[in-house]
């Protein structure tokens, strides 16, 4: 195996590592053993546990945000809040490892960690839509950040639940969240349905 090689094999291993048992639970010695070589090899590529575990991160924090980026296409606020929602269930189910990664170690009402980030990098792009869109029916846009947090948080939430349960189906899910997104509590339709083709 090639140094490169070797390094994307370590990376794999500790990931679904991280994933099955945490950062806490996991150790140098079991990602050495499943890769079959020595604890220094790993030591080389990552300098310690802490090294590994932030370039699993860094790369679950930029696959996540670049499917969030290429799904927010925007067009109508509903269909905006569709796309969000539906990217992030696309990402856990594509990639529930990472996503165990990323919520793992991020508890809900954390103010740091790498989920926490996340959910606020993908509220400062939601923010400045949800302003212009309160500004046109007369409310005040100095909410939309409040709202654009509340938002996807519900979404990011939502998503931890759908992790593990994988009932309805990623489409319903979706249709539900929006529907009580854009509705509210008050005026929730009775079998809510995508309207922006996801």
């Amino acid at each position: 195996m090639t140094a490169a090689e070797r390094r994307e094999q370590l990376i794999l291993i500790a990931r679904g590592l991280f994933a099955e048992r945490g950062f806490d639970g996991s150790s140098i010695e079991e990602v050495a053993s499943r890769a079959e070589v020595s604890k220094p090899i790993v030591y080389e590529h990552f300098g310690g546990k802490e090294g590994l575990y932030a370039v699993v991160v860094d790369r679950e924090v930029r696959s996540l945000l670049d499917m969030m980026t290429r799904a927010l296409t925007a067009g109508h606020p509903r269909v905006l809040l569709e796309q969000a929602a539906f990217a992030l269930l696309d990402y856990i189910e594509q990639n529930p490892d990472g996503f165990r990664i990323l919520v793992r170690d991020s508890p809900v009402g954390s103010s740091s960690g790498s989920f926490v980030s996340i959910i606020g990098d993908v509220a400062s792009r939601v923010e400045h839509i949800l302003a212009a869109e309160f500004k046109s029916r007369g409310f005040d846009a100095k909410a939309a950040p409040m709202y654009a947090q509340m938002l996807v948080g519900m979404v990011g939430t939502t998503g931890q639940w759908w992790l593990d349960a994988r009932k309805p189906s990623k489409e319903e899910v979706a249709a539900h969240l929006v529907n009580l997104a854009w509705h509210g509590l008050a005026n929730l339709e009775k079998k809510p349905t995508l309207r922006g083709g996801a």
